[in-house]
């Protein structure tokens, strides 16, 4: 390859590739020289040399569009470039694995092993399979997810292998189930399997949750003030454990502080409140004056260090998240410092600028679906200098995941009939029509009152629902047609699915349903709809009511603190998608752990003689209740005993029992009575405590959110914003031409069926979604300066510096080694 430097010396990627491949070809043309025109013995004539070295500078050029593809790939999915295929051998494996069929091959089989808990033993009888079949099926999956490490041993090396952590802790589990599974199979009979609590390794490491695996780094990098706050709570608990030991344990008869161990536990449990004021009321009994020591613990453990620990968990998240932008954005930038740099590796080592026909070959590479159309809308879109420019600077090139995001329309025209697109063979008729009907729509919508009558239909609607509820039948099935089916909920379901036809009619349904309240006043009344019908089918389903009340949300949009609320949400949505998998996670780990110590143990009618007792007690553990045998509060008692680990599901529900934390030490002590051992409850006391950890960092995620949220509405007016979610972008055929002007003929013929005539302009309109990253890069503006400044700074020092168009400096020089980010 004849790039000079780093190309040239094959720090990494395709131009290692096709070094010996440039060699081959050169000896080559030069052997054919003498034989151009020559005809072979079939008749056919032969390649000449400068056909054969455009046909290997075709081939050249394909590669170093794909490999500058799979930089931006990296750059995108946060990966290291040190995972880059080191060689042509490696590239095959390389590609396999990055396709998205073997990301949802990944994904299903890492499901398909979380599965087979549901199956294995301890299982529900009905779903339980031989060990043989589930055996089997967990080896298959295994192999699976091996062949995909074994794919990335191949183009990272053993070292790398070694060094990456992540893949390491896969590879050790791995090998680890494997063996195991061998032996379950041989032996035909489970043992002691808790390494299958860490089966959601292989889910983490999926590329689909790469939002999960961001989430728990944060959990991490948050671990260290959380332990600090954690070593002055555990102080604080031990200090008055024994406080409360020498107060109240010298007779015997208080249960909770009899031994030191009773008064840890007790002041422990007492952190979640569970047993208040029950550990409080025989200290209580002897002397008014014992309430001092719990109300102070109390105070101090839960008003004051608690809300500490939050605080200190904000304020690490706050800077966590701030700062993972910022790595984000850098490491993303380099990724285009890195695929510029290769598409401009011919250039003279001055100034490098991109033209369009690399730009479009990077495209067929990164993101083929992309027609032709928005291709050149993204390039024009990243250009800075007006209609005359034709080369993209490297600044420029670095906004290109920004402009990836933009979703390109036809601008509106004067008239506002640029949402629809007739068919030019309808009627003259009928399209005058339509343009009349959609001008009605739109006048209608905006008139100054037509929000305010729509308001109004809602308020009626939860009035006329009120009504309907408060003078309804005691007969649920009569009450649930009152309230769902009535005459007056047919005509406001009907009124607002006129008011649902106007707004696609005036808007057009791309911008309809760009609006989230207009895609959830869609939603509510065609679920309206159609519980109706549901309801017509079978009368029995009352539920169906709760639909109605649904459409009142939109009143909250009055009021802006509650536009707040729900903006926030919106934000928070992908976050606590991760969140939501995290403690998903945590579950199915101590469920697994859970199961795997406690299933064989028989609940019914257990801890006899113990403070717990009555809330096991049935009938003969025949499972009813006997609530005569008790203490006569009532069959709440004696349910507990479905609190257990017998398979993954009672398992799940326990433990979300046990995050509830009302009760829970009901549910420790009972697993401590029945296994007559006092070690049982440190399985309960660390799925508290990390629990509580993962929902404090989830508070503080949310906060931030919100802080965030209010910040960045300060600091935006609406016209900003609006100038942020859009680009409009107008082409000139005359400057497509200068773009493509040594491109295919076929390609310029397919421009001439865009939606402009040749020798005109049109004008176009990007729009992307308000994402949290979209926010921050609006909010952290003068932030991201100044990275770039310092980030070039760097380069300026370790010699990777190159100019740019007018003098100005940027990204890495082909003539020193290549950049290496470690984010």
């Amino acid at each position: 390859m004849a790039a000079p430097g780093r190309l040239g010396q094959g720090s990494d990627g395709y131009s290692r590739f096709t070094n010996d491949n440039a060699q081959n070809a050169s000896s080559e043309a030069g052997r054919l020289s003498t034989t151009q025109g020559v005809l072979d013995s079939n008749g056919v004539e032969m390649l000449t040399a400068s056909e054969i070295r455009a046909n290997y500078d075709a081939s050249e050029w394909k590669m170093i569009y794909h490999e500058a593809a799979i930089y931006l790939e990296e750059g995108k999915n946060n990966e290291k470039f040190d995972s880059h295929p080191k060689n042509r051998q490696s590239l095959p494996a390389y590609l396999i694995v990055h396709s998205p069929w073997y990301y949802g091959l990944d994904m299903m089989a890492s499901l398909v092993l979380l599965a087979l808990g549901f199956v294995e033993p301890p299982a529900i009888p009905l779903f339980q399979l031989p060990i043989g079949v589930h055996g089997s099926i967990e080896l298959i999956v295994l192999t699976i997810v091996g062949i995909e490490l074994l794919m990335k041993i191949r183009w990272l090396g053993w070292k790398a292998f070694f060094v990456h952590k992540r893949t390491l802790i896969k590879g050790m589990t791995l090998a680890i189930m494997v063996l195991e599974a061998v032996v379950v199979l041989i032996r035909q009979s489970s043992h002691f399997r808790v390494t299958r609590s860490l089966r959601p390794i292989f889910l983490i490491d999926n590329f689909h949750f790469g939002g999960v695996r961001r989430f728990i780094r944060q959990m991490l990098q948050s671990m260290p003030p959380v332990c600090d706050m954690l070593g002055l709570v555990f102080f604080f608990i031990l200090l008055y454990s024994l406080l409360g030991y020498y107060l109240f344990g010298e007779s015997g008869t208080d249960p909770y502080f009899r031994t030191l161990l009773d008064s840890f536990v007790s002041l422990y449990v007492l952190l979640t409140t569970a047993n208040f004021p029950d550990v409080m009321m025989p200290s209580y009994s002897k002397s008014k004056w014992f309430c001092l020591f719990f109300i102070s613990y109390i105070c101090i453990m839960i008003y004051l260090l608690m809300n500490l620990l939050l605080a200190v968990v904000y304020d690490t998240f706050t800077s966590i998240e701030r700062e993972k932008f910022r790595k984000l954005w850098l490491h993303k930038r380099h990724a285009c410092v890195h695929a510029f740099s290769l598409l401009t590796s011919r250039h003279s080592s001055g100034n490098r600028l991109l033209p369009f026909v690399h730009f479009c070959g990077l495209m067929h590479f990164y993101s083929p679906k992309k027609s032709i159309r928005d291709v050149l809308l993204t390039y024009k879109a990243l250009l800075c200098d007006g209609a005359d420019q034709a080369h993209l600077r490297l600044d420029e090139f670095c906004h290109i995941y920004e402009c990836l995001q933009l979703e390109w329309e036809p601008a509106p025209s004067p008239d506002c009939e640029e949402t629809f697109h007739f068919n030019p063979v309808a009627h003259p008729f009928m399209r005058r029509s339509s343009m009349f009907v959609r001008r009605v729509a739109r006048a209608i919508v905006e008139w100054q009152y037509f929000e305010l009558v729509v308001y109004f239909l809602i308020f009626g609607n939860g009035l006329a629902m009120i009504a309907r509820i408060a003078l309804s039948s005691g007969n649920l099935e009569e009450s649930a047609v009152e309230v769902s089916a009535s005459w007056d909920t047919l005509f406001f379901i009907g009124l607002f699915s006129v008011e649902a036809v106007i707004r696609v009619l005036a808007l057009g349904v791309r911008k309809y349903f760009s609006s989230g309240w207009n895609s959830w006043d869609f939603g509510v009344t065609l679920a309206c709809l159609l519980g109706l019908i549901a309801r017509a089918v079978d009368p029995s389903l009352t539920a169906v009511v709760v639909l109605r009340p649904l459409r009142m949300l939109r009143l909250f949009r009055l009021k802006k603190r509650y536009r707040d609320v729900f903006g926030t949400l919106l934000l928070l949505v992908p976050h606590m998608g991760s969140a939501v998998l995290v403690l998903s996670i945590l579950y199915y780990f101590f469920a697994v752990v859970g199961m795997e110590i406690f299933s064989g143990f028989d609940m019914r009618n257990c801890c006899k003689n113990s403070t717990v007792a009555d809330y096991y007690r049935t009938d003969d553990g025949s499972g009813i209740v006997d609530v005569n045998a008790s203490t006569g509060v009532g069959p709440a008692l004696g349910y507990y005993h479905l609190n257990n680990f017998g398979d993954l599901a009672s398992s799940a529900v326990t433990l979300f029992e046990l995050t509830v934390v009302n009760n829970w030490f009901v549910i420790m002590e009972g697993y401590v009575a029945v296994t007559k051992s006092e070690w049982s409850r440190i399985y309960f006391m660390l799925f508290y405590l990390a629990t509580m950890i993962v929902l404090t960092i989830i508070v503080a995620s949310i906060l931030e959110a919100f802080r965030f949220r209010i910040e960045y509405k300060r600091e935006t007016s609406k016209t900003d914003e609006e100038k942020m979610l859009c680009q409009v972008v107008t082409l000139d055929w005359n400057e497509v031409q200068r773009w493509m002007h040594s491109m295919n003929p076929l390609q310029l013929r397919e421009i001439l069926h865009m939606e402009f005539s040749a020798e005109g302009k049109a004008s176009f309109i990007g729009r992307r979604h308000r994402t949290r990253e979209v926010l921050q890069a609006r909010m952290y503006k003068n932030e991201i300066e100044m990275w770039e400044q310092e980030d070039l700074e760097v380069d300026a020092q370790e010699g990777r510096i190159f100019v740019g168009r007018g003098g100005r400096t940027y990204g890495v020089n082909h003539d020193s080694p290549p950049l290496h980010v470690n984010t």
